[in-house]
Formats: C-alpha cells, sequence, structure tokens
C-alpha cells in the first residue's frame, strides 16, 4: 500500500511538470518508469492485473464515453466500425501468425492470446496530443470511437482466445456463443445502468449523492456483464454514451460536480497507469529469463512484432483511404480524407492498458493443470509493443501534426459561427416563454412582474447581442475589448471580496460555515466568467 501510495504522488508529480512545459504526460510518466525500475527495489511493485481490469479500465472508458459524442458517433459509424473492430481483428490474426512462426514452441492459440492481446490502440494519448494541437473534429471523432470499441473488441477475441487454450475441448460453435453473448449481454446491461444512472441525476435531489451513483456506474456495469458472460468493455461504452448523450438534461448542479469528479478521476488513473507501465521493465525481463529462453531471440522476435504492428496500421489506413469501393463506403458522406489526415490516423497506434493489463490477467494455468504457454514470453512481447509503440508514435506525433499541417483553421469560426446560432435560439426560446407568463406564473402580482419582466428581457437580448458581436473575431480582439476590461476587474473585485471576508474569519468576526457558504458563491461566478463564451 505504502508502494502504491509513493507511485501515485510520484506519477501526479511528474504530470504537473509535464503540464507546466506542455509536454505529453503520458510519454514522460513512462520514461519516468522505466528509469525507476531500474532501480534496485523498485521491481517488487506489481497491480494484479484484475483489478486493472475492473478498478482501472471502467472508469477511464466511462469517462472517455461521457465526453463523447453519440451524434458523432453515429454519424461516422461506418470508419469506426471498421477502424475499431475489423482492424482490431485482423491486427490480432497477423500478430498471432507472426508470433506463431517466429517464436519456437508457441502453439497457435496462445499465440491468438498475444494478438487480441496486442491489436487495440489505445487513444487516450493521441486523443490527449490532438486536442491539444486542434485536430479536427472529424479526426478526433474517429479516433475518440475506435478507442471506445478496439478495446471492446479485442478484449472479446481475447476471451475466445482464452477458451481456446484454457478449455480442454473448444470448438468454433462455443467460440460463436461466446461472442455472441458478450456482445448482447454487454450491450443490454451497459443501456440499463445508463437508464439507472440518468434517473438517479434528475430524480435524486442530493447532488452529492447522485454524483456517487454516477462513480459507481462503470464499476457495476462492468462487473455485472461479466458476471453475465457479457463484455464488460461494452457495457461500460454503452452507458457511458448514454449518459453522455442525456447531460443536458440533467441539474446544472450535478453536471459541473461530474465533471470536476470525472477529470480529477481519469487524471489519478492515467497518470498511476502509464507510470505503471513504465515500472514494470525489470519485472517482464526477469520473468522471461527465468524461462530460460534465449533472451536476445525473444526480444528480437518482440521488436519484429513491434514494427509489423506499426506498419500494418499505416497500410490499412491508406488502403481504406485510397481503395476504389472501399474508400466511398467508408467516408459516410463526407470528402474523401487527404494522404495527410491518413498519415496522423495511422501513426496514432500506441498500445496502452489494455494490453497491459490483458497480458498481465494471463492465467498461470489450463483447465487440466498445465502450465499456460509461453505465458512470460507472451507477457513480455505485449510489454515490449506497448512501451516501443508509445515511445516511437508517441513522441513523433505532435511533431507529424505540426509538420503536416492538418490542423483545420475555419473549423474554430465555424463553431462560433454555430454557437452564436444556437444561443439565439436558446434566447428566443426564453423571450417566448415570457411573453407566454403572468403575475399568476410567478405568483407575485402585477407591480412587481412590470418590475422585473422587463429586465430580465434586457438582459437575455443583451447576451444575444454579446455573443453575435464575437462571431468570428480572433482570441486577441476579443481581448481588445470594453468586455475584456470589465471581466478582468470583476475577477480582480471577487479576489478582494475573498481576501476581506478571510480577514473578518482571522478576526473572529465570521464563521467558518458562513465564510464556506460566501466563497462557494463568488467561486461560481468566477468561474461563470472563466468559462463564459464571451471571454475565451
Amino acid at each position: 500500500m505504502a508502494q502504491l501510495l509513493l507511485v501515485l504522488i510520484g506519477a501526479l508529480l511528474v504530470t504537473a511538470l509535464a503540464r507546466s512545459r506542455e509536454i505529453a504526460a503520458p510519454l514522460l510518466l513512462v520514461l519516468t518508469g522505466l528509469v525507476v525500475s531500474l532501480i534496485p527495489g523498485t521491481e517488487d511493485f506489481r497491480i494484479d492485473p484484475e483489478l486493472l481490469l475492473t478498478a482501472v479500465l471502467p472508469p477511464l472508458l466511462y469517462a472517455a464515453a461521457l465526453g463523447s459524442s453519440y451524434t458523432n458517433f453515429r454519424s461516422r459509424i461506418r470508419p469506426i466500425a471498421y477502424h475499431g473492430v475489423i482492424q482490431v481483428v485482423v491486427t490480432a490474426l497477423l500478430v498471432g501468425w507472426l508470433a506463431f512462426v517466429l517464436i519456437p514452441d508457441l502453439p497457435l492459440a496462445p499465440a491468438l492470446v498475444l494478438g487480441a492481446v496486442i491489436a487495440p490502440p489505445d487513444a487516450v494519448t493521441a486523443s490527449a496530443i490532438g486536442r491539444q494541437l486542434h485536430l479536427p473534429r472529424a479526426l478526433m471523432t474517429i479516433l475518440g470511437g475506435e478507442s471506445l470499441i478496439n478495446d471492446a473488441a479485442a478484449l472479446t477475441l481475447y476471451r475466445m482466445a482464452m477458451v481456446a487454450v484454457v478449455s480442454t475441448a473448444p470448438t468454433l460453435a462455443e467460440d460463436l456463443r461466446v461472442f455472441g453473448q458478450a456482445v448482447v449481454v454487454g450491450v443490454a446491461v451497459g443501456l440499463l445502468f445508463g437508464v439507472l444512472a440518468h434517473a438517479a441525476r434528475t430524480r435524486v435531489p442530493d447532488v452529492q449523492v447522485a454524483t456517487l451513483l454516477g462513480v459507481l456506474v462503470p464499476f457495476s456495469a462492468y462487473l455485472l456483464a461479466e458476471q453475465f458472460g457479457g463484455s464488460g468493455v461494452l457495457a461500460v461504452v454503452a452507458a457511458g454514451l448514454y449518459v453522455g448523450h442525456d447531460q443536458p438534461r440533467a441539474r446544472a448542479a450535478g453536471r459541473l460536480q461530474e465533471h470536476t469528479v470525472w477529470e480529477s478521476i481519469n487524471l489519478l488513473l492515467e497518470s498511476l497507469v502509464f507510470a505503471y507501465i513504465g515500472l514494470q521493465l525489470s519485472d517482464v525481463i526477469a520473468q522471461v529469463v527465468s524461462t530460460g529462453r534465449d533472451i536476445r531471440w525473444v526480444v528480437l522476435a518482440a521488436l519484429l512484432i513491434l514494427f509489423a504492428t506499426i506498419a500494418f496500421r499505416v497500410v490499412w489506413m491508406y488502403t481504406s483511404n485510397y481503395l476504389p469501393g472501399l474508400s466511398h463506403l467508408l467516408r459516410s458522406g463526407e470528402p474523401r480524407g487527404t494522404w495527410r489526415r491518413s498519415a496522423v490516423l495511422a501513426w496514432t497506434g500506441m498500445r496502452g492498458v489494455v494490453t497491459l493489463a490483458a497480458a498481465g490477467a494471463i492465467p498461470e494455468t489450463t483447465a487440466s493443470g498445465a502450465p499456460f504457454p509461453a505465458r512470460e514470453t507472451v507477457q513480455f512481447i505485449a510489454f515490449v509493443v506497448t512501451v516501443g509503440t508509445i515511445l516511437i508514435q508517441g513522441t513523433t506525433l505532435p511533431w507529424l501534426i505540426r509538420r503536416l499541417g492538418v490542423a483545420d483553421p475555419r473549423e474554430a469560426e465555424d463553431d462560433d459561427r454555430s454557437e452564436a446560432e444556437a444561443r439565439r435560439i436558446a434566447t428566443g426560446a426564453a423571450l417566448a416563454h415570457l411573453g407566454r407568463l403572468g403575475p399568476r406564473d410567478l405568483r407575485c402580482d402585477q407591480e412587481r412582474f412590470d418590475r422585473v419582466l422587463p429586465r430580465i428581457r434586457k438582459m437575455l437580448e443583451h447576451q444575444g447581442m454579446l455573443a453575435a458581436d464575437q462571431v468570428g473575431q480572433t482570441p486577441d480582439e476579443r481581448e481588445d475589448t470594453t468586455r475584456q476590461v470589465f471581466t478582468d476587474l470583476r475577477r480582480e473585485l471577487l479576489e478582494v471580496q475573498r481576501a476581506a471576508m478571510a480577514d473578518e474569519r482571522d478576526a473572529g468576526r465570521l464563521d467558518d460555515e458562513v465564510l464556506r457558504r460566501v466563497l462557494r458563491e463568488l467561486d461560481l461566478q468566477e468561474a461563470a466568467l472563466e468559462n463564459s463564451w464571451r471571454n475565451r
């Protein structure tokens, strides 16, 4: 427990350093972990792989699904399914066959287990870099959608391959039954928990209780789906997409709190996972050496599989974009992507937590009691591919994005216009609703109603005009306005108010409980200033 706490603290400090220097945190965490793993004594730090699959993977997937757009996901379902499912299956078969050929005494079924372990790219790093460098939304949607379903596809394949190794009499019919049950049960359980989570957000009066119930959703959905033979990953993704799509219907206080909670959980778990990947170096090497295999040949085979995995994704992406017939099928009504966009998508094949956890979860023995064939070698190759793709592709992806210039300079302007139109529609709806109200609706007399109504109407109209005025303006142009001066002054006055209340508390004239209530109100006002579209 003390080791885990030290790793968490160290990982968060490294993440803070990476963010302050605008470095991709996962890359720095892995490199730091690799260096620390060479220090004597650190090889004893291990996390149960089942804990990674049940306690770390579900919240990471759920948070990603919450932040995804179901509408964009559905509109690009063909390329997402093609890259997130079919590519995973073909990659698993290719890697499995290559491992079977390269590694002596490795049966085909364990080789396919290795293929399923390596198959799913982890788009966490790619998505983080893409957001930072403003990749076009179409690419980000494909990356995010692929990351949501490729884990489910790979882990379902992994389960089927494990049945073939561990079971005494596996059959094709049994494999197909396992696959069908995993998909149907996983999606059904996920939608069930999505409905329950949304009901909790809208009907449980205590916002904190509702938020905590929401935190339990990914763990509950995953475990229940796995209990009944379903895909826990699919259950988590389905629940997250459902809840995320219904976010506008939840309460504002709940949305604010959920956003903070999930951002913090995501940061903590991602930092832990990437640090743990680096820390496993000495342990996986020691395990392979203990088997008596030629470590040089195992390393060579692992490197060949690493480069084959990277090269196959490059070939796959360009084939899907330029092969006649197939490229038209996958465009979903959009123009054909340029070779630059294909290059970026091809270079986002880093492996991560799913590969590491699935490899670690391989059992030591089969159903007959015999040792799992080449278990340590499979785990070593999975580790090499994970670290190799993070270091090779992860470190060069920012340079590639900048070099190819795939960022869409018009997307921000288009978003401004769309947002202004959305605000115009919202303002119009609010004004129309005001026109239908009377004193009885507000439980007040006519005199008060006549005083309040013009003020509210003027406020709405003023906000709508401010939003429309700034459409198309650059950030510098927005800052060079009277409104920016007003915002800066308002923020400074809020800080003065906080300091004055703290002085009152220190002088014994203000109770801490009262201080906290007023501070929260001032903090919300500042949050509104920070997040205002007019001030971005």
